[in-house]
């Protein structure tokens, strides 16, 4: 499917997409700001209030698959807008709750909205830009507001939490949302649906949909019940339970939510398993370098956020222009495998820094490294992803795409935050003292999140690349 968009609307209509995208990006973020605040507000006890940020996680993580499906059987386009006005009208909801069960119920609701705006975003970018060059430009763009608008999120949630109040950082999605709805209603032409013997695949949707929310349940509450715990090996095992049970489904049925074939397709599978370790070495870097800069170097919020502003215009100067050009002169196979590397080096750096660290010093150099790396890495990881799929399957791997990133980061954060605390509590037993405690417990998930982000680089020197004798033959004719 191509949508019939010429010249610069198109790059008006990525704009607005983005804007979209971005939307969902921030709130991933720009709540956890928030919470101290909303727990006070709403009285939210410590074990109720992480249900603020999980039931979106749950909801999020567990539709992305079902909301790429549903595009590609229903319309993208049409698909986007419903998804954009459901995580709309949750945000109003959200940003006027006056009650703990009103606030969450919205969040989860959030979360369904948000996974299909994301799982279609990035189907219908891809099916906009067919041409090469352009398609490795736009993917910039979106790699950009990707990989940019978590810190982002920090920052515009401080300001918002310390000059208004916690309400606005949902309310502030109500204007935006009824622009992006406004411009792509007018700028994105309606496409005609697919044949109608396609039919949403109800048993598989299901299983795969209730297998995600125990597996993101399960990770994102491992490290309060225990990793050994029955709650979480009953969460974990059902997951198992009930992704076996999607396969075998999908290995049956006459129109499957997710053909396994996709996956014999190389470069979406190796794909997609760079993204997990990625995801599972950049979440964990994110959250727990917020934490060395507030605990151990005695940051205010509002300067964790600006500490990230310079990662974040390398990032842009990267994504935004000069991936694409590295992508259109290399291909996607060396400039992932040494953007990743660079991460790697970047955390590496990060497993050093001392409690008295200095910011230009010791916090500077390896956000500069990460930065550059995911600028670098970001755009050719999901043209490996999307590249070799059917138009008539973008939808659904735009969703795989979103899941192995989203599971890779939820995993990784939980399994680095539980190294670092497990080191920490050693290091007080043995008399260290507090903040070299704290650091040391950093320390050790910063180098293993390194050695998730150099592992991740190993298996992208496997993807598979074809150069073609036409010069300047692109992203297209690298992938295959």
């Amino acid at each position: 499917m191509t949508h019939g968009i010429h010249g610069e609307k198109r790059w008006y209509t990525l704009i607005v997409l983005c804007l979209g995208v971005l939307m969902i990006v921030l709130d991933n973020t720009i709540v956890n700001v928030a919470l101290p605040s909303i727990s006070a507000d709403l009285h939210f006890s410590e074990t109720a209030l992480v249900w603020v940020v999980n039931a979106y996680m749950l909801t999020f993580g567990g539709c992305l698959l079902l909301g790429g499906r549903l595009g590609d059987l229903y319309g993208h386009r049409r698909m986007f807008l419903a998804g954009l006005t459901v995580f709309t009208l949750a945000s109003l909801a959200c940003g006027v709750a006056q009650s703990q069960a009103m606030l969450v119920a919205a969040r989860a609701v959030q979360g369904f909205g948000g996974a299909i705006v994301s799982a279609v975003s990035l189907s219908l970018i891809m099916n906009l830009f067919t041409e090469s060059g352009e398609r490795a430009r736009a993917m910039g763009v979106y790699g950009f507001v990707c990989a940019g608008g978590g810190s982002i999120g920090v920052l515009l949630g401080g300001l918002l939490t310390s000059a208004l109040s916690w309400h606005w950082i949902f309310l502030v999605n109500l204007p935006i949302g009824i622009a992006v709805y406004a411009l792509c209603t007018a700028l994105l032409p309606r496409t005609r649906a697919p044949a109608a013997s396609a039919r949403l695949d109800v048993a598989g949707a299901v299983t795969v949909t209730a297998s995600l929310m125990f597996a993101v349940y399960g990770i994102v509450n491992g490290n309060e019940a225990g990793w050994l715990s029955t709650q979480t090996v009953a969460l974990v095992g059902a997951a198992a339970a009930l992704l076996a049970l999607f396969i075998a489904i999908e290995a049956r049925v006459a129109h499957p939510l997710m053909p396994l074939t996709l996956f014999a397709k190389r470069n979406v599978a190796l794909a997609n398993a760079i993204g997990v370790l990625w995801a599972a070495a950049m979440f964990a870097w994110f959250f727990l370098s917020a934490l060395y800069m507030q605990r151990v170097l005695g940051y205010q919020p509002l300067q964790v956020g600006l500490a990230f502003l310079p990662a974040n215009l390398i990032m842009a100067a990267f994504s935004l222009g000069l991936s694409a050009r590295i992508v259109m002169r290399f291909g996607i196979r060396g400039p992932i495998a040494a953007g990743l590397l660079l991460a790697a080096c970047g955390l590496a750096l990060f497993a050093r820094a001392p409690v008295d660290g200095g910011f230009v010093w010791h916090v500077l150099p390896g956000m500069a490294l990460l930065g550059v790396g995911a600028g670098v890495a970001f755009n050719p990881v999901l043209l490996a992803a999307m590249g070799d799929v059917d138009p008539a399957d973008s939808g659904l791997a735009s969703g795989i795409v979103n899941t192995a990133f989203m599971m890779g980061g939820a995993l990784g954060l939980a399994v680095l935050a539980s190294l670092a605390a497990a080191r920490t509590d050693a290091l007080a037993a043995s008399q260290a003292a507090p903040l070299d405690a704290l650091n040391g417990g950093y320390h050790v998930a910063f180098a293993f999140g390194a050695v998730f982000a150099a592992a991740a680089a190993l298996i992208g020197l496997a993807l598979r690349i074809r150069r073609q004798a036409v010069a300047g033959s692109g992203v297209g004719s690298a992938m295959h």
